[in-house]
């Protein structure tokens, strides 16, 4: 997958700034992809001279004037198109991962604490998710709007972003109790 395709993805909700979309992608799509706001800048940029993307000006009386984008129909056949293609594999590549691979040769004092981090960023996650898919939802259950939401695209990411943030925070709190453990029984021999 390109930059471009989760832009796309992103604008399909209607128009947003750079601003916005900046911000879309820190609360929601960032489970899935990452982007600098540079980034996405200038992939807004490429789309709309691509004609992918359209923008238009909006006058400001106290700011500078700010550029709305949305997403055109050569925009909604390039998100067909990708949709329509092969889905790669994903993979993980993760330094955590390898200093837990290394975990019965180093000192794991450093790594306990990493891990320990790191469950405290999944779980900060894990509220942000639950907040945005109540927002999503309104005053439906998640069955109902599952069922008749009007865009249920971002719901589904959102909650595959909680399944992974939980998985991430229940293995880190499980490898902290296995290495302290083993810290402790080889303590005593």
């Amino acid at each position: 997958m390109a930059l471009r395709h989760a832009v796309l993805a992103a604008l399909l909700d209607g128009e947003l700034s750079g601003y916005q979309l900046s911000k879309a992608f820190d609360v929601g799509v960032a489970n899935f992809w990452y982007a600098r706001p540079q980034q996405l800048y200038a992939e807004l940029t490429r789309l709309e001279k691509n004609g992918l993307v359209a923008g238009r000006e909006v006058p400001q009386d106290s700011r500078p004037n700010k550029r709305l984008f949305h997403v055109t129909g050569a925009g909604l056949a390039e998100l067909e198109t990708f949709t329509a293609a092969s889905a790669k594999p994903a993979f993980v590549r993760d330094d955590l991962l390898v200093k837990v691979q290394a975990a019965d040769c180093v000192n794991i004092g450093d790594l306990v604490a990493q891990l320990s981090e790191r469950a405290h960023m999944a779980q900060a996650k894990i509220d942000l998710f639950g907040t945005l898919l109540r927002r999503l939802r309104g005053d439906r259950t998640e069955a109902e709007f599952l069922r008749h939401g009007n865009r249920v695209g971002p719901y589904l990411t959102c909650l595959r972003g909680l399944s992974f943030e939980r998985e991430n925070r229940d293995w880190c709190t499980r490898t902290i109790a296995v290495l302290e453990e083993r810290q402790q029984v080889h303590a005593r021999y």
